[in-house]
């Protein structure tokens, strides 16, 4: 898209918004390529984020055209689309790239912290793995990208290094190593989402959550405030607009009307709450903005098939497998029963 994105998010919306994202799991490796060797992920349930360190190549995302790889340029692609990544050389030719001329070695981000593709030495270099990123928490950040997202950074930026040291504690099996991880990687798309505030790419615009200044105002009322007594006719006040204009655009923006989100946001708060295990069941029932333990149970096993003090204890079990795995991959219990 040529000129100024049509809409953006103000600043103090997106400060908000960027304060409630966390990073449910991040899977990284380093690919090291030689020069012409190509690389194919098959489609996979996350997100995939691509990062170039060194020389240059192309990536070609499933229905979309080749985008060239350079240092410091950083591609997230959406979810079930099957990738193929190239080293460039003299012969290589982006427009005859896919026709399956180029021998591809599959490739599961993660499984191992460094791959490298093809022989002689590297040539070109990225990092490459899946990522889990949540909004509120409660909305997956990254689940409704239809096209990929591709942004320029440069060497301060020092993406490279959050990349390589959240791969480390990937790897390293300390203490600690996947909330470390996680806090890297957050810090990855924290600087990307700043750049919804500058860049002239059309990524900017394809956010359902950031494309509609008003709607995504309120939304930043619902995550910082999840315990508060909103309702849409508070709302609608909030952003200037009537009750027809707003629940159209925000269903349109979420998929569902704003309580079913709200509601989603508070039993999501409520979850966390319950896995940390440092209030009583009644004090997380307050802190999801409900006044009966007894409500906020009915509500709470509708969302998640179980009672709160079983989800607590199953949340609990699941640390004690997850430690004495040494899985230090992040996640939350039922996290998919959204």
């Amino acid at each position: 898209m040529a000129g100024e994105p049509l809409w953006r998010i103000s600043r103090v919306d997106l400060d908000k918004l960027m304060g409630t994202m966390e990073v449910a799991s991040v899977r990284l490796s380093e690919c090291l390529f030689a020069t012409g060797a190509c690389l194919h992920m098959e489609r996979a349930a996350l997100p995939t984020v691509h990062y170039g360190l060194k020389g240059s190549g192309v990536i070609v995302i499933e229905g979309e055209a080749a985008v060239e790889l350079v240092p410091h340029t950083l591609v997230v692609a959406p979810a079930n689309r099957s990738i193929d990544i190239v080293a460039a050389s003299s012969s290589f030719s982006r427009s005859r790239f896919g026709i399956g001329t180029i021998r591809k070695n599959n490739f599961v981000p993660g499984s191992a912290r460094r791959y490298e593709i093809g022989g002689g030495g590297p040539s070109f270099s990225l990092i490459s793995g899946c990522f889990h990123a949540i909004y509120g928490p409660g909305l997956d950040l990254f689940a409704s990208l239809a096209s990929p997202v591709v942004e320029p950074f440069d060497a301060y930026d020092q993406l490279d290094r959050l990349m390589s040291y959240a791969m480390v504690e990937l790897t390293v099996r300390e203490i600690g190593g996947g909330p470390m991880a996680s806090a890297l990687f957050k810090l990855v798309l924290l600087a990307l989402l700043r750049r919804s505030l500058t860049s002239e790419n059309a990524w900017v615009e394809r956010f359902s959550l950031l494309k509609d200044p008003p709607i995504a105002h309120a939304f930043a009322e619902m995550v910082s405030r999840p315990a508060g007594e909103l309702s849409v006719q508070a709302l609608c006040r909030s952003v200037g607009l009537s009750r027809s204009a707003f629940m159209s655009r925000f269903s349109a923006a979420f998929g569902e009307p704003p309580m079913s989100v709200l509601r989603r946001l508070r039993m999501r708060h409520a979850a966390s709450l319950l896995a940390a295990n440092a209030l009583s069941i009644e004090q997380v029932a307050l802190q999801a903005g409900y006044q009966s333990r007894s409500s906020f149970t009915r509500t709470f096993r509708k969302h998640y098939g179980t009672d709160p003090s079983d989800y607590r204890a199953k949340a609990k079990r699941t640390a004690v497998m997850h430690d004495r795995s040494g899985d230090y991959l992040t996640s939350t219990p039922f996290q998919n029963a959204m």
